[in-house]
């Protein structure tokens, strides 16, 4: 028997001993769909090996309950391209290509039973390796703060190492002035959500928010925003080709704001859909409609975002 696994449901086939396909169907990836298998699989005859794709994954689940069921697993190796350019690709060829590599012998290797002290040791190793990268990532991004910090309290903090580091900096957390600044941050955010309306969260603002900065009118025009956001034309027209592409600088996070916005517009505004469509007759790429878009959007939120700033407006 082969089985190809996937994360909702495994396809499985039964071969004879000379090769022949006897059966080939699919099961749900669940307890219940196991035991439907297996017994499906017994109808063709007695069932002693199986080869399982992904059995460190996918097929896990699947490999201790036919383990248990006093079966040989084998884990089996995708097939290479070549062999699916020559031979097609398809769940049920991938699982009968799996029992055929336990009938040549070609798969060898016994899978893991994954239900003992050895899969505990996994379990708490990956644990650990998550928590040392995510400690990793924190002291990075508290050091990377504390650059832009001020002069005084980046030199006072200089000589600490990590564990007095952080335990220095906790004393310096004020939790009401920091709710204060959060409150205010999301209800900005908020009103510019509601502001758009089509095709942009709290997130997506939040994110905006974080390009223009706490002084806004240090951008003169909506045009420095876009260029700022990396949304504005760059002019590559040579002689008679005149051609603008896509502006690959800028603030990324503030271009996929952007680009978020435009395709959510794509999907659920009509005024957005009707002018892709007439730009497409027009002759007009992709890119360069959605270029053009991520402008528009640009504009939209610049001119937002000083509406809602205090004192005088322009």
């Amino acid at each position: 028997m082969g089985v190809d696994t996937h994360r909702d449901v495994h396809v499985a086939a039964v071969l004879s001993v000379m090769g022949t396909v006897l059966a080939t169907d699919q099961f749900p990836a669940t307890a219940a769909g196991y035991r439907d298998l297996l017994k499906w699989a017994r109808k063709s005859g007695a069932v002693r090996r199986a080869g399982v794709e992904g059995t460190g994954s996918y097929g896990a689940s699947l490999s201790r309950y036919l383990l248990t069921q006093d079966i040989d697993v084998f884990d089996v190796n995708r097939m290479d391209r070549a062999d699916r350019r020559r031979r097609g690709k398809s769940d049920p060829l991938d699982a009968q290509n799996a029992a055929r590599a336990v009938l040549s012998g070609r798969a060898r290797a016994r899978a893991k039973s994954g239900d003992g002290p050895v899969q505990i040791a996994r379990m708490f190793k990956l644990t650990k390796a998550s928590a040392v990268k995510a400690r990793t990532q924190a002291i990075n991004q508290l050091k990377a703060v504390l650059i832009t910090a001020d002069p005084a309290l980046r030199e006072e903090l200089a000589g600490l190492g990590n564990a007095e580091l952080f335990r220095t900096c906790a004393r310096f957390t004020d939790v009401s002035s920091l709710e204060e600044v959060g409150e205010e941050s999301v209800l900005q955010a908020t009103r510019i959500t509601l502001g758009l309306l089509v095709g942009i969260d709290p997130d997506t603002a939040v994110a905006l928010l974080i390009t223009v900065g706490d002084n806004p009118e240090r951008l003169d025009s909506e045009a420095s925003f876009a260029a700022l956001c990396g949304v504005s034309p760059v002019e590559r027209s040579s002689g008679r080709r005149q051609y603008r592409r896509l502006n690959r600088g800028g603030d990324r996070q503030a271009n996929a704001a952007l680009h978020r916005i435009v395709f959510t517009r794509l999907r659920v505004d009509p005024r957005t859909q009707d002018y892709y469509e007439r730009r497409i007759k027009e002759g007009k790429a992709r890119r360069e409609i959605v270029r053009c878009l991520k402008r528009y959007a640009a504009r939209e939120v610049f001119h937002l975002v000083r509406w809602l700033q205090p004192g005088p407006r322009s």
